[in-house]
């Protein structure tokens, strides 16, 4: 590491200027990748990734992008909070794509980058976009990206803290969490997005549940803020017709093709040495219909084999383990019938 970044990461944790210290953090990171250290990157990462706002909000931390004398939104009936704020130190080359997403999601954040220039000509940038597709496919990572490379901190709702058993205070709680966004540049993360975007014709859900739609789609379209907006689903056949119109992008994330489905073996396994032996394309076959999510299990429990027998280097045989060992578990997660074998 050079020794200029040493000093300029001490002098940045001094002042307790955070922007500057994640700056200098990213610098370095790239610096070991670029030395092929990636464990050692990985690690930085995962130290830095969790980084919040909220945890400095007192020690004269200041952020352009929100104000941090801003409360979190609870709700009312059990105190929770509605929502989480989270900081990742991500790059394009942590998630892999296909080019026509990956280039429609770079143009989402090249708009937002060039908000006024779009305005000269009476235009604004995407704002409302959903992720759709099966899960474990990149959804959530990519939101995660993109709030890296935006530089805005993510704001994750917690929907398990929105739906209320009292009447009314589902809908009085989003309203909170678009007061609180309205305040700040944000990215923000509606995961599981069919818990409050239901079709309003399911003859399984009641009153209430249909009121919330209605009031989400009026709080779309009113909604004025500098935030990207980010409704993620793996079950979008659910969601009410009157939605689909009020998002700016949709964006449909699929199981992998062979080509990514190597892109991600070599992603996982680049921190490893591997035996001469080691054939990525055979497990790539095998693995014709995991997510990225799933390969990336493999790669962590066939790396763990590795670690635990003492090797120095990753075989076929440890990642074929890993392999069936994920298939079995997918085959319990599809199941619907009980749990007879």
């Amino acid at each position: 590491m050079k020794s200029e970044l040493i000093r300029e990461v001490f002098l940045a944790f001094s002042q307790s200027n955070k922007e500057k210290f994640l700056e200098i953090a990213c610098e370095i990171i790239k610096e070991e990748e670029k030395k092929s250290h990636h464990l050692l990157a990985k690690d930085l990462k995962e130290i830095i990734k969790n980084f919040s706002p909220n945890k400095y909000a007192n020690n004269g931390v200041t952020n352009k992008r929100f104000k941090n004398t801003i409360p979190i939104p609870r709700d009312t009936e059990k105190g929770f909070p509605l929502l989480e704020i989270k900081d990742f130190i991500l790059d394009w080359e942590d998630i892999i794509l296909t080019p026509e997403i990956k280039a429609s999601m770079q143009q989402i954040v090249e708009e937002l980058n060039k908000t006024s220039l779009l305005a000269t000509y009476g235009l604004k940038p995407k704002q409302k976009v959903l992720f759709c597709g099966p899960p474990g496919t990149g959804k959530t990572l990519s939101s995660q990206v993109i709030s890296s490379v935006l530089m805005y901190p993510l704001v994750y709702i917690r929907f398990d803290s929105i739906v209320s058993s009292f009447l009314g205070e589902t809908a009085s709680n989003l309203r909170k969490i678009f007061d609180f966004i309205e305040q700040g540049q944000w990215v923000v993360l509606f995961d599981e997005f069919d818990i409050i975007g239901k079709h309003r014709d399911d003859p399984y859900e009641h009153g209430e549940i249909k009121r919330v739609v209605n009031n989400f789609m009026q709080m779309l379209d009113n909604y004025n803020g500098d935030s990207l907006l980010i409704a993620s689903t793996n079950h979008q056949y659910l969601l009410d017709p009157g939605l689909w119109r009020r998002f700016d992008e949709i964006l449909f994330f699929d199981i992998p093709d062979k080509i990514r489905r190597k892109e991600i073996f070599l992603k996982y396994l680049r921190v490893f040495e591997k035996e001469k032996n080691l054939d990525i394309d055979l497990c790539v076959e095998l693995t014709e219909t995991f997510s990225p999510s799933d390969i990336a299990n493999i790669c962590w429990e066939a790396m763990k084999k590795t670690i635990l027998k003492e090797k120095e280097k990753i075989s076929i045989e440890d990642l074929e383990i890993a392999i069936n060992h994920q298939k079995r578990r997918k085959e319990v997660e599809g199941r619907k019938n009980g749990w007879k074998i």
